[in-house]
């Protein structure tokens, strides 16, 4: 059976590998580290999920999602902020672009993979469309 794959987008190179070693045992990891290659990467290919941070050089998170649901190709992909944003307007702005969900940095492997594990399997069962 195919693993998964996620896409992961950060402009810290530390959390990508950190996010990367949490999730490389049960999934297919890419990353990128902005915006701009996150969108020329799902022209390419479709992941079965993004996460995405919210402050990024070029195209911060929320564009980068608002040109994700404007594309017809992907714009039922699952997607959830990774951030260290958690100031309630920024939160609430990002949360009607309808990602996926929000998950504030720092997060535990376990804690992680639990809402990963979850928005995937939501998706199984046609619950995105995709």
């Amino acid at each position: 059976m195919r693993k998964k794959s996620i896409l992961v987008v950060d402009d810290d190179k530390e959390m990508l590998k950190i996010i990367r070693m949490f999730l490389m045992d049960d999934y297919q990891v890419a990353i990128v580290d902005n915006g701009r290659q996150a969108i020329e990467y799902i022209v390419k290919h479709t992941p079965d999920l993004i996460l995405l941070d919210y402050m990024m050089p070029l195209f911060d998170g929320p564009h980068v999602l608002e040109i994700i649901r404007k594309r017809e190709a992907s714009r039922k992909l699952p997607v959830i902020f990774l951030t260290a944003v958690s100031e309630r307007e920024q939160i609430m702005q990002c949360l009607k672009l309808n990602p996926q969900g929000y998950i504030v940095k720092p997060v535990s492997r376990e804690d992680l993979l639990q809402r990963v594990r979850e928005v995937l399997d939501k998706d199984e069962y046609g619950i995105f469309g995709i």
